[in-house]
């Protein structure tokens, strides 16, 4: 999603690409779909059956690109940040929604959890929002704590929490595809 092949080894790296895009909406939105329709070109796909998974910055992308209307059956957000760059409007959302949160997770405050559920709900989303009791950030990243350790950061690896949002994850991939 950062362009030119940019890879982040740093936090503060990422941030920079992150912020970058994030105030670029329409060039995310942009490569988003580029990308989409290029999973959905290959022979491999059924371009009728179409989900969305972000971890990290990847979990706020794919929740924005659902907010903005993108036509995907299903979109699942791992410890993403719940902020908005456009907010939804009713009956925009195509995606059923899936946010997996870790409970202990300090970048995502209490406040912005409220403002996320009540955005949904005013739009008519069909959302589920899970929280992961004693979950940091990163929760998904075997490599978290080392991660953590390294830059400083509140980030922790939970097996129970990782397990747990992929089953979840897996229902509502079910409840999406077995009915088409």
């Amino acid at each position: 999603m950062y362009g030119d092949g940019k890879q982040a080894d740093h936090p503060d790296t990422a941030g920079e690409f992150a912020g970058a895009l994030s105030e670029n909406i329409e060039l995310a939105e942009a490569r988003f779909r580029a990308a989409l329709a290029l999973l959905q070109a290959h022979e491999t796909t059924d371009a009728s059956r179409s989900a969305a998974i972000g971890y990290c910055f990847g979990g706020s992308v794919v929740l924005n690109m659902a907010r903005m209307g993108v036509d995907l059956d299903a979109v699942v957000s791992f410890h993403g940040s719940l902020g908005a760059k456009v907010k939804a409007k009713p009956g925009a959302i195509k995606a059923r929604i899936l946010v997996c949160n870790g409970a202990d997770d300090p970048f995502v405050s209490k406040d912005a959890i409220a403002s996320f559920t009540a955005e949904m709900k005013d739009v008519g989303a069909d959302m589920q929002f899970k929280s992961y009791a004693g979950a940091k950030h990163s929760f998904t990243n075997p490599d978290a704590d080392a991660f953590g350790k390294k830059f400083e950061l509140p980030l922790a690896y939970s097996k129970s929490a990782d397990d747990a949002s992929w089953a979840d994850m897996q229902v509502l991939f079910d409840q999406c595809f077995d009915a088409k």
